[in-house]
């Protein structure tokens, strides 16, 4: 096959392939909130967790559940020599026992479990908060594979049109054979660039469909809306600040650490002996005479070995380490915000220095190189370096501004801010 036709047929493969990208959004296209709140509502993960907050209110009403008391029955039939001759008479009883718990134990077992409770529902904050910047960043990574798709196809659409120019310039003896094949060439660079960034807008819509509960294949998700760039002015007092009194995993750490306190206050409850009170009736009955016998029971185990101390041990040692545990995530947290802070403000930087220094200069220098060159007053070589040189600067701005809207939501993220 000649290389024009190699061409021909490249470039009919790639509008081919244009052509379904372009039929796969034509669906509704998704906006971030709307995005955010289908893997609320759908991801399976979540979904999982938030089944744990439903085994926390179960074990709420087993801590509140009183002991039993216990009912026992019981008959007793003498031989019929031993009936007759007074010895022994036919017993029938009926006993209760009641247990009383000292200590508060009911009480310090809800204290326990309520906590428990208020720790789980924090994970399960703390577990939407993470899901929701995947989401966030999933979106705009599908954003920026987006724009990196256009600007291929814009240049690819450039590159043929010189292909077109100069294939007639050729016929009419303007141009050298070689320029036109250094124009092909240029061309299926192009086009190759173009199969590549469909690849990587694939993936990336992929990673977003499956994280919002529809499956791996995201061919139809096409998304809504610019890459953000609405950022307050932070400061990293504010954000530091702000993570420590509101992210819900640090607040589920100091919940925790309150519930090993109400666990150790339970251990020690424990410690304490409980009484039984019974109440006992015999109704015996004999060959020739009944009666009816009645008694009241006391009854208290002796601490002589088991105090529970085993488990006040092991829950003043679960109390140390959850304090411990606290701190360093309290620490952990402290520099996450310097980190993303840090990030934010170079993000933010190279943003304002592309769009004031890069972009424009870049475009006019295309635009001019490109002019001269239909004139003959450049080469070839001029021609495609001033258009590579703008798609470096274009692909670098659309990668700048993809990481400034990950680092306000970075930030968010940081410090727990509630969605709406």
């Amino acid at each position: 096959m000649s290389c024009p036709c190699r061409v021909l047929a490249f470039t009919i493969a790639l509008s081919t392939a244009a052509s379904a990208v372009d039929a796969q959004q034509s669906s509704p296209a998704l906006s971030l909130g709307a995005a955010v709140q289908e893997a609320i509502d759908h991801n399976p993960g979540l979904a999982a967790e938030r089944a744990n907050v439903q085994v926390a209110q179960s074990a709420i009403v087993t801590a509140s559940l009183r002991p039993n008391p216990v009912a026992t029955v019981g008959i007793m039939r003498a031989d019929a020599s031993l009936l007759d001759s007074g010895l022994s008479p036919n017993d029938e009883s009926v006993r209760a026992d009641f247990p009383f718990e000292r200590g508060s134990k009911r009480e310090r077992r809800i204290d326990q479990a309520t906590l428990g409770r208020t720790v789980t529902e924090l994970q399960l904050q703390n577990t939407i908060r993470l899901l929701v910047l995947d989401v966030e960043t999933a979106f705009t990574d599908v954003q920026l594979a987006t724009l990196d798709l256009s600007l291929a196809r814009e240049n690819l659409a450039a590159f043929n049109n010189v292909v077109t120019v100069n294939t007639e310039r050729v016929r009419t003896g303007d141009l050298a054979q070689v320029e036109l094949a250094r124009s092909r060439l240029a061309a299926m660079q192009f086009a190759n660039d173009v199969r590549q960034r469909e690849t990587h807008l694939a993936v990336a819509r992929s990673k977003l469909s499956t994280l919002l509960g529809r499956g791996p294949d995201g061919n139809s998700i096409a998304v809504a809306g610019d890459l953000r760039s609405d950022g307050p002015e932070w400061t990293l007092t504010d954000v530091q600040r702000r993570a420590l009194a509101s992210r819900p995993d640090l607040l589920a750490a100091r919940s925790d650490q309150a519930r090993t306190t109400a666990d150790l206050r339970l251990q020690e409850a424990n410690g304490k002996v409980d009484y039984t009170l019974s109440g006992e009736y015999h109704h015996q009955q004999g060959s020739t005479v009944g009666g009816n016998v009645g008694g009241v029971f006391f009854s208290v185990p002796l601490p002589f070995f088991n105090r529970n101390q085993g488990e006040i041990a092991r829950a003043t040692v679960q109390q140390e380490q959850s304090g411990t545990r606290t701190r360093a995530l309290e620490a952990q947290i402290a520099n996450e915000a310097s980190t993303a802070f840090s990030q934010y403000t170079a993000a933010r930087d190279v943003v304002r220095s592309i769009e004031g220094q890069m972009l424009a200069q870049a475009r006019d220098v295309r635009t001019a190189t490109e002019y001269s060159y239909r004139r003959g007053e450049a080469s070839f070589v001029e021609f495609l370096d001033a258009v590579r040189a703008f798609n470096d600067t274009m692909q670098s701005y659309n990668q700048a501004r993809a990481d400034y809207a990950h680092s306000l939501f970075d930030l968010d993220a940081i410090v727990g801010k509630e969605r709406p």
